[in-house]
Protein backbone atom coordinates (compact mmCIF):
# COMPACT_ATOMS: atom_id res chain seq x y z
CA UNK A 1 0.00 0.00 0.00
CA UNK A 2 1.25 3.73 -0.55
CA UNK A 3 1.10 5.35 2.33
CA UNK A 4 2.12 8.62 0.64
CA UNK A 5 -1.45 8.84 -0.83
CA UNK A 6 -2.66 8.91 3.07
CA UNK A 7 -0.63 11.75 3.80
CA UNK A 8 -2.02 15.37 4.08
CA UNK A 9 0.79 17.53 2.66
CA UNK A 10 0.24 21.27 3.86
CA UNK A 11 3.42 22.84 5.23
CA UNK A 12 2.35 22.56 9.15
CA UNK A 13 0.48 19.21 9.54
CA UNK A 14 1.50 16.03 10.44
CA UNK A 15 2.29 13.45 8.15
CA UNK A 16 2.14 9.49 8.40
CA UNK A 17 6.14 9.71 8.52
CA UNK A 18 5.83 11.64 11.98
CA UNK A 19 3.25 9.32 13.18
CA UNK A 20 5.39 6.28 12.49
CA UNK A 21 8.64 7.89 13.93
CA UNK A 22 7.00 8.64 16.75
CA UNK A 23 5.19 5.23 17.36
CA UNK A 24 8.13 3.62 16.36
CA UNK A 25 6.91 1.63 13.42
CA UNK A 26 6.84 1.74 10.05
CA UNK A 27 4.87 4.14 7.75
CA UNK A 28 2.90 1.01 6.24
CA UNK A 29 2.08 -0.21 9.76
CA UNK A 30 0.90 2.99 10.65
CA UNK A 31 -1.21 3.07 7.11
CA UNK A 32 -2.81 0.17 7.71
CA UNK A 33 -3.99 0.55 11.43
CA UNK A 34 -5.64 3.95 10.63
CA UNK A 35 -7.10 2.96 6.96
CA UNK A 36 -10.84 3.03 7.88
CA UNK A 37 -11.99 0.15 6.12
CA UNK A 38 -9.87 -2.11 7.14
CA UNK A 39 -10.96 -4.64 9.90
CA UNK A 40 -10.32 -2.11 13.30
CA UNK A 41 -7.55 -3.82 15.18
CA UNK A 42 -6.65 -4.23 18.83
CA UNK A 43 -3.31 -4.99 19.46
CA UNK A 44 -0.76 -3.12 21.31
CA UNK A 45 1.01 -1.96 18.55
CA UNK A 46 -2.43 -0.30 16.92
CA UNK A 47 -3.85 1.27 20.22
CA UNK A 48 0.00 2.82 20.29
CA UNK A 49 -0.21 3.97 17.05
CA UNK A 50 -3.89 5.63 17.37
CA UNK A 51 -2.88 7.59 20.58
CA UNK A 52 0.43 9.12 19.14
CA UNK A 53 -2.10 9.69 15.94
CA UNK A 54 -4.58 11.49 18.29
CA UNK A 55 -1.58 13.39 20.14
CA UNK A 56 0.32 14.72 17.29
CA UNK A 57 -3.04 15.42 15.29
CA UNK A 58 -2.88 13.63 12.68
CA UNK A 59 -5.53 12.95 10.07
CA UNK A 60 -6.07 10.66 7.32
CA UNK A 61 -6.11 12.73 3.88
CA UNK A 62 -9.48 10.43 2.43
CA UNK A 63 -8.74 12.44 -0.65
CA UNK A 64 -5.51 11.57 -1.40
CA UNK A 65 -6.49 7.64 -0.77
CA UNK A 66 -9.41 8.24 -3.05
CA UNK A 67 -7.32 8.80 -5.72
CA UNK A 68 -4.95 6.42 -5.13
CA UNK A 69 -7.68 3.53 -5.81
CA UNK A 70 -7.45 4.58 -9.53
CA UNK A 71 -10.13 6.26 -12.26
CA UNK A 72 -14.04 6.00 -11.29
CA UNK A 73 -14.99 7.87 -14.28
CA UNK A 74 -16.71 10.33 -11.96
CA UNK A 75 -15.96 14.13 -11.53
CA UNK A 76 -17.03 16.12 -8.77
CA UNK A 77 -18.98 19.53 -8.98
CA UNK A 78 -19.41 21.76 -6.19
CA UNK A 79 -21.75 24.77 -6.71
CA UNK A 80 -22.97 27.35 -4.57
CA UNK A 81 -26.68 26.51 -4.86
CA UNK A 82 -28.54 24.80 -7.33
CA UNK A 83 -31.53 27.52 -7.25
CA UNK A 84 -29.33 29.92 -8.99
CA UNK A 85 -30.53 28.92 -12.42
CA UNK A 86 -26.28 29.89 -13.76
CA UNK A 87 -24.93 26.99 -10.92
CA UNK A 88 -27.73 24.52 -12.50
CA UNK A 89 -26.82 25.85 -15.83
CA UNK A 90 -23.08 24.91 -15.20
CA UNK A 91 -24.09 21.76 -14.08
CA UNK A 92 -26.19 20.59 -16.56
CA UNK A 93 -23.40 21.32 -18.98
CA UNK A 94 -21.13 19.64 -17.13
CA UNK A 95 -23.70 16.56 -16.60
CA UNK A 96 -23.67 16.18 -20.47
CA UNK A 97 -20.16 16.63 -21.55
CA UNK A 98 -19.03 13.87 -19.03
CA UNK A 99 -22.01 11.78 -20.06
CA UNK A 100 -20.68 12.39 -24.08
CA UNK A 101 -17.19 10.83 -22.83
CA UNK A 102 -18.28 7.98 -20.30
CA UNK A 103 -18.35 10.52 -17.26
CA UNK A 104 -20.59 10.71 -14.35
CA UNK A 105 -21.30 14.48 -12.35
CA UNK A 106 -21.72 14.66 -8.58
CA UNK A 107 -22.79 17.66 -7.69
CA UNK A 108 -22.64 18.97 -3.85
CA UNK A 109 -23.84 22.78 -2.80
CA UNK A 110 -22.23 24.93 -0.47
CA UNK A 111 -24.23 28.29 -0.16
CA UNK A 112 -20.95 30.50 -0.97
CA UNK A 113 -19.27 29.45 2.10
CA UNK A 114 -15.50 28.90 2.58
CA UNK A 115 -15.99 26.16 4.99
CA UNK A 116 -18.92 24.32 3.35
CA UNK A 117 -16.40 24.47 0.39
CA UNK A 118 -14.15 22.24 2.85
CA UNK A 119 -16.40 19.77 3.44
CA UNK A 120 -18.27 19.00 0.19
CA UNK A 121 -14.82 18.39 -1.27
CA UNK A 122 -14.19 15.74 1.29
CA UNK A 123 -17.35 14.06 1.09
CA UNK A 124 -16.85 14.15 -3.03
CA UNK A 125 -13.58 12.75 -2.37
CA UNK A 126 -14.30 10.22 0.30
CA UNK A 127 -16.99 9.05 -2.53
CA UNK A 128 -13.78 8.71 -5.38
CA UNK A 129 -14.07 11.39 -7.42
CA UNK A 130 -11.35 11.31 -9.94
CA UNK A 131 -11.25 15.45 -9.50
CA UNK A 132 -12.94 18.71 -8.61
CA UNK A 133 -14.52 21.32 -10.34
CA UNK A 134 -15.32 24.32 -8.26
CA UNK A 135 -17.67 27.86 -8.99
CA UNK A 136 -16.92 28.71 -5.69
CA UNK A 137 -13.40 30.09 -6.18
CA UNK A 138 -13.11 33.76 -3.85
CA UNK A 139 -10.71 36.30 -3.80
CA UNK A 140 -11.16 36.03 0.11
CA UNK A 141 -10.03 32.44 0.12
CA UNK A 142 -6.94 29.96 -0.67
CA UNK A 143 -8.51 26.81 -0.95
CA UNK A 144 -7.63 25.86 -4.50
CA UNK A 145 -4.17 26.58 -2.95
CA UNK A 146 -4.94 23.91 -0.47
CA UNK A 147 -6.28 21.69 -3.09
CA UNK A 148 -3.16 21.95 -4.87
CA UNK A 149 -0.94 21.22 -2.11
CA UNK A 150 -2.42 18.16 -1.52
CA UNK A 151 -2.02 16.90 -5.51
CA UNK A 152 -5.81 16.54 -5.79
CA UNK A 153 -6.96 17.37 -9.39
CA UNK A 154 -8.77 20.18 -10.19
CA UNK A 155 -10.59 22.82 -12.37
CA UNK A 156 -11.90 26.44 -11.63
CA UNK A 157 -15.24 27.22 -13.40
CA UNK A 158 -16.83 31.03 -14.46
CA UNK A 159 -14.61 32.22 -11.64
CA UNK A 160 -10.80 31.86 -11.59
CA UNK A 161 -8.51 33.26 -8.71
CA UNK A 162 -5.84 34.11 -11.92
CA UNK A 163 -3.74 30.57 -11.37
CA UNK A 164 -5.36 27.86 -11.11
CA UNK A 165 -6.45 25.68 -14.08
CA UNK A 166 -9.74 27.70 -14.65
CA UNK A 167 -12.45 27.78 -17.64
CA UNK A 168 -14.53 30.99 -17.42
CA UNK A 169 -16.23 33.43 -19.52
CA UNK A 170 -14.37 36.70 -20.82
CA UNK A 171 -15.78 38.42 -17.99
CA UNK A 172 -13.92 41.88 -18.97
CA UNK A 173 -15.53 41.61 -22.85
CA UNK A 174 -19.15 41.15 -21.29
CA UNK A 175 -19.08 44.03 -19.47
CA UNK A 176 -17.12 46.15 -21.85
CA UNK A 177 -20.27 44.90 -24.56
CA UNK A 178 -23.04 45.67 -21.96
CA UNK A 179 -21.51 49.49 -21.83
CA UNK A 180 -20.90 50.23 -25.23
CA UNK A 181 -24.33 48.66 -25.94
CA UNK A 182 -25.58 51.42 -23.96
CA UNK A 183 -23.27 54.13 -24.67
CA UNK A 184 -24.17 53.69 -28.44
CA UNK A 185 -27.86 54.06 -27.45
CA UNK A 186 -26.86 57.51 -26.08
CA UNK A 187 -27.00 56.66 -22.52
CA UNK A 188 -23.90 58.29 -20.61
CA UNK A 189 -24.89 58.00 -16.80
CA UNK A 190 -25.34 54.38 -16.24
CA UNK A 191 -25.72 52.82 -12.54
CA UNK A 192 -24.19 49.52 -11.72
CA UNK A 193 -25.69 46.54 -10.05
CA UNK A 194 -21.64 44.91 -9.11
CA UNK A 195 -22.21 41.69 -7.57
CA UNK A 196 -19.99 40.93 -4.70
CA UNK A 197 -16.21 42.13 -4.85
CA UNK A 198 -15.31 38.37 -3.94
CA UNK A 199 -15.72 36.76 -7.05
CA UNK A 200 -13.69 37.15 -10.23
CA UNK A 201 -16.98 37.13 -12.66
CA UNK A 202 -18.38 40.37 -11.16
CA UNK A 203 -15.53 42.06 -10.51
CA UNK A 204 -14.10 41.40 -13.92
CA UNK A 205 -17.54 42.86 -15.37
CA UNK A 206 -17.05 45.69 -13.47
CA UNK A 207 -13.70 46.32 -14.93
CA UNK A 208 -14.80 46.14 -18.72
CA UNK A 209 -17.72 48.29 -18.17
CA UNK A 210 -15.59 50.88 -16.66
CA UNK A 211 -12.98 50.38 -19.63
CA UNK A 212 -15.23 51.31 -22.07
CA UNK A 213 -16.60 54.33 -20.38
CA UNK A 214 -12.90 55.67 -19.84
CA UNK A 215 -12.57 54.93 -23.83
CA UNK A 216 -15.88 56.99 -24.34
CA UNK A 217 -14.29 60.04 -22.53
CA UNK A 218 -16.81 59.52 -19.43
CA UNK A 219 -16.00 59.54 -15.76
CA UNK A 220 -16.56 56.50 -13.91
CA UNK A 221 -18.69 57.83 -10.67
CA UNK A 222 -18.35 55.71 -8.06
CA UNK A 223 -21.56 56.40 -6.53
CA UNK A 224 -23.09 54.45 -9.32
CA UNK A 225 -21.59 51.16 -8.81
CA UNK A 226 -23.59 49.25 -5.92
CA UNK A 227 -22.21 46.37 -4.37
CA UNK A 228 -24.74 43.20 -4.36
CA UNK A 229 -25.15 39.56 -3.85
CA UNK A 230 -26.08 37.29 -6.95
CA UNK A 231 -29.63 37.58 -5.79
CA UNK A 232 -32.84 38.74 -7.02
CA UNK A 233 -33.59 40.35 -3.66
CA UNK A 234 -30.03 42.01 -3.61
CA UNK A 235 -30.94 43.95 -7.16
CA UNK A 236 -34.46 45.28 -5.95
CA UNK A 237 -32.41 46.70 -2.96
CA UNK A 238 -29.94 48.00 -5.14
CA UNK A 239 -31.77 49.72 -7.76
CA UNK A 240 -33.79 51.37 -4.99
CA UNK A 241 -30.40 53.24 -3.83
CA UNK A 242 -29.49 54.01 -7.75
CA UNK A 243 -32.82 56.03 -7.51
CA UNK A 244 -31.97 57.67 -5.38
CA UNK A 245 -29.01 59.41 -6.76
CA UNK A 246 -29.42 62.90 -8.00
CA UNK A 247 -29.22 63.08 -10.85
CA UNK A 248 -30.41 59.39 -10.96
CA UNK A 249 -28.96 56.90 -13.87
CA UNK A 250 -30.66 56.40 -17.47
CA UNK A 251 -29.43 52.74 -17.79
CA UNK A 252 -28.32 50.23 -15.89
CA UNK A 253 -25.83 47.16 -16.22
CA UNK A 254 -26.86 44.31 -14.06
CA UNK A 255 -23.59 41.93 -13.33
CA UNK A 256 -26.09 38.99 -13.55
CA UNK A 257 -29.52 38.13 -14.85
CA UNK A 258 -31.03 37.52 -11.27
CA UNK A 259 -30.04 41.05 -9.68
CA UNK A 260 -31.67 42.40 -13.22
CA UNK A 261 -34.63 40.75 -12.37
CA UNK A 262 -34.68 42.51 -8.90
CA UNK A 263 -33.85 45.88 -10.36
CA UNK A 264 -36.97 45.30 -12.50
CA UNK A 265 -39.34 44.51 -9.72
CA UNK A 266 -38.18 47.21 -8.28
CA UNK A 267 -38.66 49.58 -10.78
CA UNK A 268 -41.70 48.96 -10.93
CA UNK A 269 -43.29 49.33 -7.48
CA UNK A 270 -40.69 52.47 -7.83
CA UNK A 271 -43.60 53.46 -10.65
CA UNK A 272 -40.92 53.51 -14.15
CA UNK A 273 -41.48 51.61 -16.64
CA UNK A 274 -38.15 50.00 -19.06
CA UNK A 275 -37.16 51.15 -21.60
CA UNK A 276 -39.59 54.13 -21.40
CA UNK A 277 -37.57 55.91 -18.10
CA UNK A 278 -34.97 53.31 -17.90
CA UNK A 279 -33.01 51.27 -19.54
CA UNK A 280 -31.43 47.64 -18.55
CA UNK A 281 -28.77 45.41 -19.46
CA UNK A 282 -28.12 41.93 -17.46
CA UNK A 283 -25.88 38.53 -17.46
CA UNK A 284 -25.62 35.33 -18.35
CA UNK A 285 -29.16 34.83 -20.54
CA UNK A 286 -30.96 32.23 -18.50
CA UNK A 287 -33.92 30.75 -20.17
CA UNK A 288 -36.64 32.98 -18.15
CA UNK A 289 -35.23 36.47 -19.22
CA UNK A 290 -36.27 36.19 -22.95
CA UNK A 291 -39.85 35.62 -21.43
CA UNK A 292 -40.85 38.32 -18.69
CA UNK A 293 -43.16 40.90 -19.52
CA UNK A 294 -40.16 43.29 -21.02
CA UNK A 295 -37.71 40.93 -22.56
CA UNK A 296 -34.26 41.69 -21.01
CA UNK A 297 -30.86 42.75 -23.12
CA UNK A 298 -28.40 40.60 -21.72
CA UNK A 299 -25.41 38.85 -22.40
CA UNK A 300 -25.22 34.95 -23.45
CA UNK A 301 -22.16 32.73 -21.74
CA UNK A 302 -21.48 29.93 -23.47
CA UNK A 303 -22.16 27.28 -21.29
CA UNK A 304 -21.26 24.48 -22.82
CA UNK A 305 -18.24 25.55 -23.98
CA UNK A 306 -17.37 26.52 -20.43
CA UNK A 307 -17.92 23.01 -19.12
CA UNK A 308 -16.10 21.02 -22.31
CA UNK A 309 -13.42 23.44 -21.37
CA UNK A 310 -13.23 22.36 -17.62
CA UNK A 311 -13.38 18.85 -18.37
CA UNK A 312 -10.89 18.72 -21.04
CA UNK A 313 -8.52 20.84 -18.54
CA UNK A 314 -9.00 18.54 -15.59
CA UNK A 315 -8.43 15.09 -17.85
CA UNK A 316 -5.75 17.00 -19.30
CA UNK A 317 -1.68 16.33 -18.49
CA UNK A 318 0.95 19.20 -19.13
CA UNK A 319 -1.22 21.67 -19.64
CA UNK A 320 1.43 24.69 -21.14
CA UNK A 321 1.29 28.21 -18.79
CA UNK A 322 -0.44 29.67 -21.45
CA UNK A 323 -3.45 27.85 -21.66
CA UNK A 324 -4.22 27.51 -17.52
CA UNK A 325 -6.84 30.05 -17.72
CA UNK A 326 -9.16 29.05 -21.02
CA UNK A 327 -11.64 31.99 -21.45
CA UNK A 328 -15.24 31.57 -23.96
CA UNK A 329 -16.49 34.75 -25.00
CA UNK A 330 -20.23 35.75 -24.42
CA UNK A 331 -22.47 37.17 -27.03
CA UNK A 332 -24.83 40.58 -26.76
CA UNK A 333 -28.38 39.74 -26.93
CA UNK A 334 -30.46 42.69 -27.23
CA UNK A 335 -34.29 42.73 -26.44
CA UNK A 336 -36.81 45.30 -25.50
CA UNK A 337 -34.85 46.38 -22.04
CA UNK A 338 -32.55 48.49 -23.63
CA UNK A 339 -34.07 51.37 -25.99
CA UNK A 340 -32.29 55.25 -26.80
CA UNK A 341 -31.77 57.71 -24.56
CA UNK A 342 -34.71 60.55 -24.72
Amino acid sequence: MNSKADEITGPSRVTILDVAAAAGVSKSTVSRILDERLPRSDSETARRVRKVAEELGYVRDVSAASLRRGNTMTVGVIVPRLTDTVMAMLYEALAKACSRTGRFAIVATTDDKPKADRLAAESLLRRGVDGLILSTAREDDDFPDELARRGVPYVLALRTDGHSLSSVGDDRLGGYLAARHLLDLGHRRIGVIAGPSYASSSRGRVEGFSQALKEAGLAVDPSCIIPSTFGIESGAVAVETLMNLSPRPTAIFAVNDNTSIGALSGLTKLGLSVPQDISIVGYNDIPIVSHLPTPLTTLRVPFEQIAANALDLLAGDGVSVDDRIRISAPTLIPRKSTAPLR
